[in-house]
């Protein structure tokens, strides 16, 4: 998801007696969380090279996606593609726990405002979640992408307590773990809306259309019809690459931010206007704004089967539908 946004299709958070409620939240919570650390395990090699390849780092700047692949594994062992993994882990399970809670929350409060399509709401309530969870876990972002970005032999951190310890007493206190936040919100608007609403729309049309052909009944409640896994596959790749091509400048934007003093080139990174315009003059679109960008759609199938395969499976053993 997303790039980190897990889509839901759930119905809203039921009313009920107080107790009832708390517990429905909590069992979406972890629905939610599982499903986010699944998916995130998954594409987590190809999440550090795309880091990797979004901020330019030195010992990897010339070259691909590919090369990288190959030449990863000879500097750094096979576990360098799962470095800062940990960092993501602790970050991604609130991460999509409170998303998911967010974005039932939001789309039940605009569903009672008149004159508003269903889809209108996902489109909203979405890219509001994806907010939500994004300033509730930026920190651990910022971690998790200074781990990453380290290159063996060149560590600045030795962990996450050092990366927190490090940062907050060298660059600035909790300022400093929010480097990068204007472009990561102004970039999950879009992305997280746009995969939403995607995501909804074709499901929608699908269950509609082609019920028998793409749908199946939910195993804790028959007279909820969800889509088959396949079909979940195919409409999330698409969803998520329809929203991560329309957000992936900021993406790149916000990385290079959150590497701060990292960069030899940081002080020219200082503000969203100056880092986009920093990076389209020396790079350009597709070397600079664009880099990494095919990586993003070869990671989303899997990241987002994994996702809705997950995800529908502890909606259904947590009694969700």
């Amino acid at each position: 998801m997303t790039s980190e946004a897990v889509v839901s299709t759930s119905p809203a958070i039921s009313s009920g007696t107080p107790a009832k409620w708390d517990y429905h939240i909590l069992r979406s919570l972890v629905a939610g969380g599982v499903a986010g650390c699944c998916a995130k395990c998954t594409i987590a090699p190809m999440d550090r090279i795309k880091i990797l390849l979004q901020a330019q780092n030195p010992h990897y700047r010339h070259l691909g996606v590919f090369a990288i692949v190959k030449a990863l594994p000879k500097k750094e062992g096979y576990l360098g593609f799962y470095k800062g993994n940990g960092a993501m882990m602790v970050r991604i399970f609130p991460y999509g726990a409170i998303q998911f809670v967010a974005f039932e929350t939001y789309k039940e409060l605009l569903g009672k405002l008149v004159g508003i399509s269903e889809h209108i709401h996902s489109l909203i309530a979405g890219a509001m979640a994806g907010m939500t969870a994004v300033i509730s876990t930026y920190p651990l972002d910022v971690i998790r992408a200074r781990l990453a970005f380290q290159v063996t032999g060149e560590h600045r951190y030795t962990g996450i307590a050092n990366a927190f310890h490090t940062i907050y007493f060298k660059e600035g206190g909790i300022l400093g773990f929010y480097k990068g936040l204007t472009p990561t919100l102004i970039g999950m608007a879009p992305y997280a809306g746009c995969s939403f609403y995607t995501f909804s729309t074709l499901k929608s049309m699908g269950l509609k259309h082609f019920p028998e052909m793409l749908g199946q009944p939910s195993s804790d409640n028959p007279d909820v019809l969800i889509l088959k896994t396949h079909v979940n596959i195919l409409c999330g790749g698409i969803a998520g690459a329809i929203g991560q091509t329309i957000s992936y400048p900021l993406d790149v934007a916000r990385r290079r931010m959150q590497l701060g003093t990292g960069l030899p080139d940081s002080e020219k990174c200082s503000s969203l206007r100056k880092t986009l315009t920093y990076v389209y003059k020396e790079f350009g679109i597709k070397k600079g704004l664009y880099r990494g960008l095919s990586l993003n759609y070869i990671r989303c199938i899997p990241s987002q089967a994994v996702a809705f395969t997950t995800y529908e499976y502890m909606k259904q053993v947590l009694h969700l539908n």
